[in-house]
């Protein structure tokens, strides 16, 4: 490959060719697969971008888009004979429009920095994922992100109006509009979620909202996971949309406390974090309310943050999760699946035999309120054949959820991690939908190959390990 030939376009320092200089780049959050790219670039503009790309597509070139490298599927993993296209050095605000109540910003902006940035204005942008202090919006479209506020607030998808994307050829279009609507076919909707695969996406028009008058956070206490399952269901069954609704379990609640000191209940078998938001008034009558749900399904103790600031610190604990997981183990591999929330106790049960099984710890930490699972598996990847082990378990979790009607992701996409599970959620037809879509606007197979959606001999080699080799299903990822 002429990788040379992108400092004609670029600054020498904004083409990386050494292996010193690439290995940064080699894997995302996902760390325990990496691939050393064939070149990394930094464009700085919209017009290198383009030229960047029509450059690859001329000579059948692979290409990885990546933001802050935060992803948990292995999406931004590279191409050992491609091009790694950062996007870190897209980072400016372009425009805030308060009246209209949008943000015009690059991919490389931080998900946090938006809400800093309109906080003197009353608003704010909703989603925020955990890792928010760090990922950014970019990244976010391309995996659809959530977060502990999605519940009430939508994710991704439901809070962005326009993107200007550049395709694998370098054509710049505008997809969706300033307006609340705009003509044609939606693919907005279809760009959010794709995983780099359809375009690069060069800039975001972000929706925000004015923050409510009035929160507060209420924390229940179980002395039964399954009862604190089955309340998240009844409290939603019961009409009641919180902001948040989270649960963690009480490995989560131990090391989140260690770590943090947020004041959780260390005895609890699980905790959940439910959280209203609206004038005074509606709030503290809908906590009474909430109490009331908890204690009828088995909390043993009901908190509510006295001020904002407890409220804040209850929150932290839970956004500190992972790292505080990370702690506690080598590593650990972070699953997100999505189940009907009237399945919550029976899969935690499920989640629990299969800890049991493969003999490796398990920390659940939910957005509980729309079904969102985040199981962090503990293994140490020094063992011979606990990686392995650890992603059979991986697997299990994502067909449990599979069978209970839901879906093996929620906001973390599939990138890698979850190619093979697609195979069982979606059959051929489907499958081939799908590489219809992708043949619209990427023909030649250039972005992001290998990721997301599987091949259908893939699938039909993958079912063959599942009758061939029985507990063992989990073939040995393809290097890109």
């Amino acid at each position: 490959m002429n990788f040379k030939y992108f400092t004609e376009i670029l600054p020498p320092e904004a083409v990386l060719l050494s292996q010193e200089s690439k290995r940064v780049y080699e894997c995302d959050a996902m760390s325990a697969h990496r691939v050393m790219p064939g070149c990394v670039v930094l464009p700085d503009s919209v017009e290198q971008v383009q030229a960047i790309l029509s450059y690859c597509y001329a000579n059948d070139i692979p290409v990885v888009a990546r933001g802050a490298g935060t992803g948990l599927s292995g999406g931004a993993m590279p191409h050992a004979e491609g091009v790694l296209l950062s996007l870190a050095k897209f980072n400016q605000i372009v425009e805030i429009d308060p009246i209209q109540r949008s943000a015009r910003v690059q991919p490389g902006v931080r998900n946090l920095a938006i809400s800093e940035a309109v906080k003197s204005f009353g608003l704010y942008y909703a989603p925020d994922p955990s890792s928010q202090i760090a990922c950014t919006i970019g990244g976010n479209v391309a995996e659809n992100s959530g977060g502990v506020h999605c519940l009430k607030y939508g994710l991704t998808v439901h809070n962005i109006l326009q993107l200007k994307v550049v395709t694998i050829e370098g054509e710049l279009i505008t997809i969706g509009s300033h307006a609340y609507d705009s003509a044609g076919y939606d693919l907005l909707a279809l760009l959010t979620g794709s995983e780099g695969m359809l375009a690069v996406i060069v800039e975001v028009t972000v929706k925000l909202i004015p923050k409510a008058p009035f929160s507060r956070v209420l924390l229940a206490a179980f002395d039964d996971i399954e009862k604190a399952g089955n309340a998240v269901a009844g409290v939603i069954a019961d009409g009641i949309i919180p902001a948040g609704f989270e649960m963690m379990d009480k490995a989560g609640v131990r090391a989140v406390e260690d770590f943090v000191h947020a004041g959780y209940p260390t005895d609890a078998e699980a905790i959940l974090l439910c959280e209203l938001d609206g004038t005074e008034e509606e709030v503290q009558t809908g906590l009474k309310e909430v109490e009331s749900l908890l204690m009828q399904y088995g909390a043993i103790e009901v908190r509510v943050a006295t001020d904002e600031a407890e409220s804040e610190l209850f929150w932290a604990g839970r956004k500190a999760a992972f790292p505080a997981a990370g702690r506690i183990t080598p590593d650990y591999l972070c699953m997100d699946g999505t189940i009907p929330r009237k399945h919550l106790a029976e899969v935690l049960a499920g989640i629990n035999a299969l800890s049991e099984k493969y003999k490796l710890g398990v920390i659940n930490v939910f957005h509980a309120g729309d079904g969102n699972l985040h199981p962090l598996i503990l293994y140490d990847v020094a063992i011979p054949g606990e990686l392995k082990r650890t992603e059979a378990f991986g697997s299990e979790i994502l067909q449990l959820c599979i069978a209970m009607g839901g879906t093996i992701t929620g906001e973390h996409g599939v990138g890698i991690e979850k190619i093979n599970e697609m195979c069982i959620q979606f059959n051929d037809d489907e499958l081939e939908q799908f590489h219809a879509v992708k043949a619209a606007f990427d023909t030649k197979g250039l972005l992001n190959p290998g990721k997301a959606v599987p091949t259908l001999n893939r699938c039909a080699e993958f079912g063959a390990m599942h009758v061939h080799r029985g507990e063992d299903k989990f073939p040995e990822l393809e290097r890109y």
